[in-house]
């Protein structure tokens, strides 16, 4: 069979017209869409790459992040890159979320249709505190940062009735939201409680405006906040050996991401996600115990 080259990929050459029709058909998945994206720090961020795939896609965004993050990360760069805009907020202060929905009400031209949440922060992590010895101040920071803010964004999103029917909301978890990562510290409680807040603020969304809440658990991603985490180089090997796919990357994220933004998941909701290869589901692989799979 006859192969092509085609967007780094190597296909058979009677499917470059299918690929092709996808990509065109991608293009327009959320034109017409307004979204408002939280978290896209630099290059690294998934957010960072949703915003690049959702413009590309057809969709109107603004960008956000903590007004820390716009002096130390690049999310101006990416605003300029995509002819969007980008306000500070900070995702705990309900203050500061009420204004960024209006202001991206106002600059989206209505309601918006998709939201991505992409926070997490733990300062016992940044200061190499072990579980066993935690900061009970710094774990409230970090429940604040990582989980309470999603619900302070829907109870805003939900008495602003900024949601257009049919939207969607979505944040980003992990598997330590249910297996222990003895590294991980207090960012597993973080994650199942942002898990937990998808579920009950999703029932009322979904009866009151239709509006479906989920979220997903991504593969280990060298992000600035994944590679923070003690052992990260280690256990990103290991999860790759372990998953039959091996580690779903930033930018597989980001296709998924925009599939939930889309029409074509408009009964998905109250579920959490993984996207990582299969890595939840294994016990045991071939690879790591030094055989080669057949």
């Amino acid at each position: 069979m006859k192969f092509a080259s085609f967007a780094g990929r190597i296909t058979p050459k009677g499917q470059e017209a299918k690929i092709c029709t996808q990509n065109k058909l991608d293009s327009m998945l959320l034109k017409g869409k307004k979204g408002i994206i939280f978290g896209a720090l630099n290059e690294q961020s998934i957010a960072w790459k949703v915003a690049q795939q959702a413009k590309a896609a057809g969709a109107d965004i603004v960008l956000t992040n903590a007004p820390i993050a716009f002096r130390m990360g690049q999310i101006d760069e990416l605003a300029k890159e995509l002819d969007c805009q980008a306000i500070p907020a900070d995702a705990t202060k309900l203050e500061d979320l009420e204004a960024l929905v209006e202001k991206s009400q106002e600059i989206l031209g209505g309601k918006i249709d998709f939201v991505l949440h992409s926070i997490g922060m733990s300062v016992n992590i940044r200061k190499k505190k072990a579980y066993t010895d935690l900061k009970y101040d710094w774990m409230q920071k970090t429940f604040d940062i990582s989980a309470i803010s999603f619900h302070k964004l829907m109870q805003t999103l939900w008495q602003k009735d900024a949601m257009a029917e049919w939207g969607s909301i979505l944040a980003l978890s992990y598997i330590g939201a249910q297996r222990v990562f003895p590294h991980y510290s207090e960012m597993s409680e973080s994650k199942a409680l942002l898990e937990s807040f998808a579920r009950s603020f999703g029932y009322h969304f979904g009866v009151r405006n239709k509006v479906r809440v989920n979220t997903i658990s991504q593969s280990p991603t060298p992000t600035t906040a994944g590679t923070g985490v003690k052992g990260f180089d280690q256990f990103l090997d290991y999860a790759d050996k372990m998953s039959p796919l091996g580690n779903a990357p930033a930018e597989a994220c980001a296709d998924y991401c925009l599939s939930l933004f889309s029409d074509h998941t408009r009964y998905v909701t109250l579920q959490n996600l993984y996207h990582d290869g299969g890595f939840s589901n294994m016990g045991m692989s071939e690879i790591m115990m030094g055989e080669t799979p057949e």
